[in-house]
């Protein structure tokens, strides 16, 4: 065989090699489209139910007997469970037949037990209600609201779900009569978490992870630049030095739930702050982002080109004025998109904030810096914990809303990075 032919031979052989890698990259690539496509499609189709409502129209009559109006408060001093009240009797009105406590009880149960929130409303805007009946779309409870999504069967042996066969034919009846409607659920995005699913919201834990990345923010942001600055613009290379910068980049991969072993021991035991507060979680998390930032700052000063200084310099400026008018604004852009990328990190963060106690149960919204609060992945954590049924449509909701705002925040990082970024 001669040389040319053996040299043919290989490069059929380099051919196929190259073809085969092809291949496989090809392949993986497939692969990964296509985790994506059913990871992201899951989480939508599990999603969208849990930001849809359930309600009954009934015709409540509010009974001033009651409304207990005899203790002299009026229509202001009438406590919730007086409104929830006059939906049960509404709703028994419908179902005469409904007799006996365990009947009226499981018919009481196909009601929100947060359903007088709605009621209360309409009186106090229309106080000539008081003694008449007026037509409101009341919230079902979540088992009900199950069960009109279709995630409970009546299929289903009566002893393993969670209505029973009479709940189910008076579910029937009101959707027969045209009592039973779907509807955006805003309540998700204006109340706080609830112990009953069909009255939970989200909003307690979006201002709480809002308060706490601007915490993050304002902590971590100038400390990380103004370390890189000097890192990179003014230290020597000496051992104390290249021992700081080692251990920088060794904590950006120290797991989480360090950062906030620290927060309970130094912010918490230590100094004294507020648990379960956006303070002590802003201040764990700019501890956990603090070596993302100063990482993408430093890359970002290092990609000026020499030629900006020594100009500055041959004009006259200090290392000083060098690095703060002419190398951090053009370095702006890179800076910005590392702190981007470092708060949706943190956003998306759960085992640090377990640890400084922001896994309790909080109803009411945060109204500052030190209230008791919780945040996003948090609440999603409770409701995929929980035991009722209805909870899981929230849980895939949350997921959904905190997984548009890190592709949202991801976007907004590389919109900058292409909008600002000067190539050299």
């Amino acid at each position: 065989m001669n040389s040319a032919t053996m040299s043919h031979i290989q490069h059929l052989r380099r051919l196929r090699a190259e073809t085969r890698f092809r291949r496989c990259g090809q392949g993986a690539l497939t692969i990964a489209v296509l985790i994506l496509v059913v990871l992201v499609g899951s989480v939508v189709w599990r999603g969208i139910p849990g930001f849809i409502q359930t309600q009954v129209r009934l015709a409540v009559t509010f009974d001033p007997a009651l409304l207990d109006l005899a203790n002299g408060g009026g229509i202001a001093g009438v406590r919730p469970y007086s409104y929830q009240l006059l939906a049960q009797a509404s709703l028994r009105k419908l179902f005469p037949g409904a007799a006996g406590h365990d009947a009226q009880r499981e018919l009481d149960d196909l009601l929100s037990p947060n359903d007088g929130e709605v009621i209360k409303p309409v009186l106090e805007k229309t106080p000539s209600l008081l003694g008449n009946s007026a037509k409101v779309w009341i919230p079902a409870s979540s088992n009900a609201d199950l069960y009109i999504k279709g995630k409970i069967s009546e299929r289903t042996p009566e002893a393993d779900r969670k209505l029973s066969d009479r709940q189910i034919a008076w579910i029937n009846t009101l959707e027969t009569q045209g009592s039973v409607r779907r509807v955006f659920d805003t309540g998700f995005f204006t109340k706080g978490d609830s112990r009953a699913p069909s009255a939970a919201g989200f909003l307690s834990a979006m201002i709480g992870s809002a308060l706490t990345l601007v915490i993050c923010l304002l902590v971590a942001f100038p400390l990380g630049v103004m370390t890189a600055v000097y890192l990179e613009e003014f230290a020597r290379g000496n051992v104390l030095v290249r021992f700081i910068e080692v251990n920088i980049n060794n904590l950006a991969a120290v797991p989480s739930i360090v950062f906030g072993l620290l927060g309970l021991a130094v912010y918490i035991n230590l100094m004294g702050v507020p648990r379960s507060s956006p303070l002590v979680g802003g201040l764990t998390l700019a501890m956990m982002i603090l070596p993302v930032i100063i990482i993408a700052t430093r890359a970002a000063i290092a990609s000026i080109p020499g030629s900006i200084r020594d100009a500055a310099l041959a004009l006259g400026a200090t290392h000083v004025q060098v690095a703060w008018q002419h190398v951090l604004p053009l370095a702006m852009p890179g800076i910005m998109t590392g702190t981007i990328l470092g708060l949706a990190r943190a956003i998306g963060e759960t085992a640090p904030l377990l640890m400084i106690g922001m896994v309790a149960f909080v109803a009411d919204i945060p109204s500052g810096f030190t209230s008791p609060a919780t945040v996003m992945p948090v609440q999603i954590y409770l409701w995929a914990s929980s035991p009722e049924a209805g909870f899981a449509q929230k849980t895939a909701a949350g997921i959904l809303v905190l997984l548009v705002l890190l592709l949202a925040m991801n976007a907004l990082a590389i919109w900058l990075r292409r909008k600002f970024e000067v190539r050299w």
